[in-house]
């Protein structure tokens, strides 16, 4: 039998047939969620002018102890226009522009003021331009603002548009078919005799890759029998990825492997070094790629997060598909890992991940109590607790 494929080369060897999908133009708002497909660059400075980062009073820098007489107001969108001279001060609120000539902002918790007449009573500002935000201090024209492929984000759309920008460049939203299949399904909702099980993989694997900027078909349950799955193929063969779920392993009503090859499909690998998930395969027929997932929700899930959703990110043109690890210390002693690499559910609430004692595969209930994988390597040595073990948030919580 041919060996297991190691699970890095497994995600390597599925990169590299995956190229970015051709290129729109959107709206910024339309855009979030999105991969940026160009190098952003800032087309104004920010702020275009000196303003207070504080409530209080604008006062020249060289006259920070007063007395002083207010001798206007600048509030956001509403700026002073006066000159303003030595013993003068304006009232200023935070974000508005700084008068001409003024140099320092004395705060209003730092100052008494009975009509216009204004008298320091706190120490005011050192250095005199604490409170001020200068021009251009957060970027200036033409200051490089987000590499490509960066993740548009609420953070990155905010920086977008305060850099000028209305439309962005990015890559077309990938078509994602999803194709549940086994005669022990029933559709979600339906009454389920003692032989069968609700059809929830298909609705789980749905959430997590409409979460990456996908639009997101579903088709099935299907039946174990390769007329109805080659039909099923048919339907979906517009999608850039079809991500299928149960009937890929080796058993006699594991059809996904013959379906695909009657299809016309090219298998790239089966079976891969994990635990769970062993059965995955990849294979591409066009410009088409197809996953063949575990039907055990816990092994389709875990399959996915390492294979459909680095896909899905390519296709979008991220820079950094694959998932990322954090160390965090193990909460229990984990023992010696195994012939394959095994993603263990567990709870990290922020210092200590917990390892759930469940490894079935086929359990929701510790799915669903997990927020995390914990990445126990091939022949992982023995961890006692407090070490520190790499781990995947899986970051939908």
């Amino acid at each position: 039998m041919t060996p297991l494929l190691p699970l890095a080369e497994a995600q390597r060897r599925l990169l590299a047939t995956v190229e970015p999908l051709p290129l729109v133009d959107l709206t910024v708002e339309q855009a979030a969620g999105h991969w940026l497909a160009e190098p952003l660059t800032a087309m104004r400075m920010q702020p275009a002018a000196p303003l207070s980062a504080m409530d209080g009073y604008a006062v020249v820098a060289g006259d920070l102890h007063g007395p002083w007489r207010v001798v206007g107001e600048s509030s956001a969108g509403h700026p002073w226009t006066g000159s303003l001279g030595a013993g003068e001060a304006v009232r200023i609120a935070t974000g508005a522009v700084l008068p001409r000539d003024a140099g320092a902002v004395i705060v209003q918790e730092d100052c008494r003021r009975e009509g216009p007449l204004l008298t320091l009573t706190g120490r005011g500002p050192v250095p005199a331009d604490k409170h001020i935000r200068k021009t251009g201090f957060d970027f200036n024209v033409a200051t490089p603002l987000l590499e490509r492929g960066t993740h548009l984000g609420p953070a990155q759309i905010a920086l977008t548009i305060a850099g000028g920008h209305g439309t962005l460049k990015v890559h077309r939203r990938p078509k994602i078919a999803i194709i549940d299949s086994g005669d022990e399904l029933s559709p979600p909702g339906t009454p389920c005799q003692p032989h069968q099980i609700p059809a929830s993989n298909g609705a789980m694997l749905a959430a997590l890759l409409a979460c990456g900027a996908a639009q997101v078909i579903r088709i099935g349950p299907v039946h174990d029998d390769l007329d109805a799955l080659l039909t099923a193929l048919g339907q979906a063969a517009e999608a850039d990825l079809i991500v299928t779920s149960g009937g890929a392993s080796v058993g006699d009503h594991d059809l996904i492997r013959p379906a695909l090859e009657q299809w016309g499909a090219r298998l790239d690998f089966w079976r891969v070094a994990m635990r769970p998930g062993k059965p995955v395969l990849h294979a591409t027929r066009g410009d088409t790629h197809l996953l063949g997932l575990p039907g055990n929700p816990t092994s389709s899930l875990v399959c996915a997060w390492l294979f459909a959703l680095p896909m899905l990110r390519a296709m979008a043109g991220a820079a950094q598909p694959l998932p990322r690890t954090i160390e965090a210390p193990v909460g229990a002693d984990l023992a010696a890992g195994g012939a394959r690499q095994e993603f263990l559910r567990g709870w990290w609430d922020g210092r200590v991940v917990t390892p759930n004692p469940m490894r079935d595969s086929s359990a929701l209930a510790a799915l669903a109590a997990s927020n995390c994988l914990i990445d126990r390597p091939i022949d992982a040595l023995p961890a006692k607790a407090g070490e520190f073990v790499p781990i995947h948030v899986l970051n939908w919580q």
